[in-house]
């Protein structure tokens, strides 16, 4: 009998649409480790820097924003620095990107946001996901959560896509749902958890990652 392959996923996510739960139940299914915010503290005791200031930079661009856009760069994203910009926003993302990548290499698992396509790319079974829904399903699923009074909901959804929209291109220099940047992108609109699982599962066996 054919051997699953060891292989990284890593999800994308308009807000709302249920991508990050998706995650977590595909990882049941698979039974791998789901790692999202995790990473802020694990990066954390890595660097020995507060928690804080990675939830603090955590998926939002960098102060430079326009800059880059205006030039074209993005952050070099190597060794962290030691030294006097330590706690700098394109700093921490080279602590976060190092932990991101000692993962992929440990275990097979599921990465959630933090440009984990981006700085995983070429890893050996990278299997790259966006997820993303129609803007009422979106409205609906928020709803849910109670995290913001009626009429702030949709500003919300807004508000957290132009900064993940951002935060993307700051680090990458890519569009965010630029769809040459994934290998599968999800309609989660009319599709209920369970069938978004088996159709991530469904394209594991086809790519010949997953034992049929």
């Amino acid at each position: 009998m054919a051997e699953n392959k060891k292989f990284v996923i890593t999800v994308g996510r308009q807000y709302g649409s249920g991508g990050a739960e998706m995650a977590k139940r595909l990882g049941e299914r698979l039974g791998l480790h789901v790692y999202d915010k995790e990473i802020l503290k694990m990066t954390s005791e890595e660097s020995g820097i507060r928690e804080s200031y990675f939830h603090l930079a955590d998926e939002k661009a960098g102060n430079k924003l326009l800059y880059r856009i205006i030039h074209s760069l993005i952050p070099e994203n190597g060794t962290p620095s030691l030294g006097s910009d330590l706690i700098s926003s394109d700093n921490l993302f080279r602590f976060q990107s190092s932990v991101i990548r000692k993962l992929a290499q440990e275990e097979s698992c599921i990465i959630i946001g933090r440009c984990a396509d981006y700085v995983l790319d070429g890893t050996e079974n990278l299997v790259r996901l966006f997820v993303y829904a129609e803007i009422e399903e979106r409205i609906n699923k928020v709803r849910e959560k109670g995290y913001f009074p009626e009429e702030d909901i949709l500003k919300n959804i807004k508000r957290i896509d132009r900064e993940r929209r951002d935060y993307y291109r700051y680090y990458t220099g890519k569009s965010w749902e630029n769809l040459e940047n994934y290998d599968l992108m999800i309609n989660t609109t009319k599709l209920s958890y369970d069938d978004m699982v088996e159709c991530v599962v469904d394209y594991l066996k086809m790519r010949g990652i997953l034992a049929k």
